[in-house]
């Protein structure tokens, strides 16, 4: 929550604060105990563990070999577990916008798909393969797609990203869509 003179709580800080917590206490090491290896004070600790902060690089580095782990633990996002939803957002009339939808990351082999869907259709989607993630970006037209157990209505601009080995579709109304579709599978080594 924010308030005067309060920054928000960014989505990275809350996630990295939430690993520095979690592998402090797998350690059975306190937060003082952690505060003083890394030189840091208790209360810096806390509000990094609280996800409020922001820490430099070397204060994270300071956190990864006061906890004895890579500084990588501490920034890696965790594959997500269900299925994410970003609305279109409206850009400036005659500005340029940019805005990061989904990061994915490494060991994974991307295919990037048009899909285009007529109106008054409904496509079922082939289960891929295990660990592969299915991201939807709408362009023209409102589709209701997803998980068959989770659909989501989607407009021009909107994301969504889901487990693509469960069973899937994508459902039309009186438009047709537009649809961007990238593929990401792991990479078996």
């Amino acid at each position: 929550m924010s308030g005067p003179g309060r920054q928000p709580v960014s989505s990275t800080a809350a996630a990295i604060g939430v690993k520095i917590r979690l592998r402090r206490q797998q350690r059975g090491m306190s937060a003082a105990e952690t505060a003083r290896r890394a030189g840091l004070s208790k209360a810096t600790l806390s509000q990094l563990e609280a996800g409020k902060g922001n820490p430099t690089i070397d204060t994270l580095d300071a956190i990864a070999i006061a906890l004895g782990i890579p500084l990588a633990d501490l920034l890696a996002r965790e594959a997500d577990t269900g299925p994410i939803y970003r609305p279109g957002t409206p850009a400036a009339p005659g500005e340029v916008s940019r805005e990061l939808l989904r990061r994915i990351s490494s060991g994974n082999s991307l295919e990037i798909w048009r899909l285009r869907v007529p109106p008054e259709t409904e496509l079922a989607g082939v289960p891929h393969a295990t660990g592969t993630t299915e991201h939807l970006l709408v362009s023209s037209g409102h589709v209701t797609a997803g998980p068959v157990d989770a659909p989501q209505e989607l407009n021009p601009g909107d994301m969504l990203a889901f487990a693509g080995d469960a069973p899937h579709f994508y459902r039309t109304g009186g438009d047709s869509a537009d649809i961007t579709v990238v593929l990401a599978s792991p990479v078996n080594p």
